[in-house]
């Protein structure tokens, strides 16, 4: 007879949203999205309604995504009073993500005190980036004082994303050099070579990289600095940078949704496209340059793997890498959509972060 892996909880807080899923054996029994997440004192009650909604089946685990936790957690963690503790000290690094993460972790805490809560970072698919890679041309002692080093994010979606394009291409994960763009809300690029990462465009913060829906990506420092020098305060600049960039300030507050971009008709909302579009294409060909070929690009995240303008768009930039525009557009399913034979395969796979969670939560319970 084969074994059966308990029930895991998994709780995925967004900048601005909520995801609950009950999983058992890579299967989600049960799921809840909301597109708010909840405020102080409203986390609990999130919670507990999910679980009251089938107590017939209790998680023996609960996974809680982290987007950040310094060096304080580096690799799926069992929580405890310490544990959390130290993550705070790293809190404002992820602002928009770890504050209602750690409320959720408390609530979830408390609706379930009997099961063990397990810290799943995203920076952990980055924990062992080489030093080319990880290091920042700063002082050495800015860089030893406060640990200043690419950390990398995504790493749970990634980690998803690279196993499904390995029995997509039927080869062990370990022998693919492959790019990997997670495309959504939030947007990043990861090279990995033979099973690991070894380049990522977010850094310090997931503030780094591509523009994003709200998000502004890379900017000159030296421009922030002369915003700062009298002209703009520093809550102004974190609110601009972190709220009102990217897709929405681009296209001039718009939308951050490249849903409602796409065909809209509307010069500004052209233009955030193509600037996205063209920011993502120079990562993923400098992500490509940490590897010594490139056996596949594979798209994940909403708007990776749901739309196909945006990757035809992508792919277009990429000839000097050899790659070619995908000639299949909607899938039902993960899959290659490139061409037959092309000599770089295109590969889109769903985000199910859920999953690689509940997986990641059992793994450190052994």
């Amino acid at each position: 007879m084969g074994t059966t892996d308990p029930a895991v909880l998994t709780v995925n807080a967004g900048s601005s949203s909520l995801q609950l899923h009950l999983v058992r054996d890579g299967r989600v029994l049960r799921t809840e999205h909301s597109e708010r997440s909840p405020g102080p004192g409203t986390a609990g009650r999130a919670i507990t309604d999910f679980l009251g909604a089938d107590p017939g089946t209790a998680p023996a685990a609960v996974g809680h995504r982290l987007v950040h936790g310094g060096e304080a957690v580096r690799e799926p963690t069992v929580v405890d009073d310490g544990v959390l503790e130290a993550v705070r000290e790293y809190a404002d690094l992820a602002p928009l993500h770890v504050p209602p993460a750690l409320e959720l972790v408390e609530a979830a805490r408390r609706a379930l005190p009997g099961v063990p809560h397990v810290l799943c970072p995203d920076t952990a698919f980055h924990a062992g980036l080489p030093d080319s890679a990880a290091t920042y041309a700063l002082p050495a002692e800015w860089r030893n004082r406060y640990g200043l080093r690419r950390y990398g994010f995504h790493g749970l979606s990634y980690a998803w994303a690279l196993e499904r394009a390995a029995r997509l291409l039927d080869r062990p994960a370990g022998t693919l050099q492959v790019v990997l763009a997670h495309l959504g809300g939030g947007s990043s690029v990861c090279a990995v070579r033979e099973g690991r990462s070894v380049d990522t465009s977010m850094g310090f913060t997931p503030l780094e990289g591509v523009p994003m829906s709200k998000r502004s990506g890379s900017v000159d420092p030296g421009m922030l600095l002369w915003l700062l020098s009298g002209r703009l305060t520093l809550d102004e600049v974190r609110d601009g940078l972190e709220h009102r960039s990217g897709l929405l300030g681009l296209s001039g507050g718009k939308s951050g949704d490249t849903r409602e971009l796409v065909g809209s008709g509307d010069p500004a909302a052209a233009l955030a496209l193509e600037v996205f579009e063209h920011r993502v294409g120079r990562e993923i060909a400098a992500a490509a340059t940490s590897l010594d070929r490139l056996d596949a690009l594979v798209f994940t995240g909403e708007i990776g793997w749901d739309q196909p303008e945006v990757r035809e768009a992508v792919c277009r930039r990429l000839s000097p890498l050899g790659v070619e525009p995908p000639v299949r557009a909607g899938l039902d399913a993960d899959g290659v959509v490139s061409a037959p034979g092309a000599s770089v395969p295109v590969l889109v796979v769903r985000p199910r972060e859920e999953l690689q969670l509940a997986r990641e939560t059992l793994g450190a319970l052994g």
